[in-house]
């Protein structure tokens, strides 16, 4: 199997382990938030790394930091889902202090990244 020039970002790996952490908090989730705050948490931190595939296929460092915004402020989406989630007390603080380390992890990363395209 073919791999592609982001499989191998440590940025991107990162970014799929925090998907699969969202969707396992997103699952917690009342049912009747099933298609509104779960639906929206899983697909901001999913576009995070579909923004980090499409920005490396061959663009420009300019369009590839600008895909890596993006990426940036899905990340910032599930931040604030995140928030929300806690404010409805759907989850508290212990529930979610984990995947705000991995995600403030990545997001540093992903900054450094778009820093390191000049």
């Amino acid at each position: 199997m073919a791999e592609y020039k982001f499989q191998k970002l440590e940025v991107y790996r990162l970014a799929l382990g925090y998907i699969k952490d969202v969707y396992l908090l997103s699952h917690k989730l009342p049912g009747h938030e099933k298609f509104n705050l779960s639906s929206q948490i899983e697909r901001a931190a999913t576009s995070i790394a579909l923004n980090i595939a499409e920005g490396s296929t061959g663009q420009t460092n300019l369009e590839q930091k600008r895909f890596l915004s993006f990426a940036m402020r899905s990340y910032l989406e599930t931040i604030a889902c995140l928030d929300l989630t806690e404010q409805l007390g759907y989850l508290n603080e212990r529930e979610t202090s984990e995947l705000r380390k991995q995600g403030h992890q990545l997001f540093v990363k992903l900054v450094s990244f778009k820093n390191a395209l000049r």
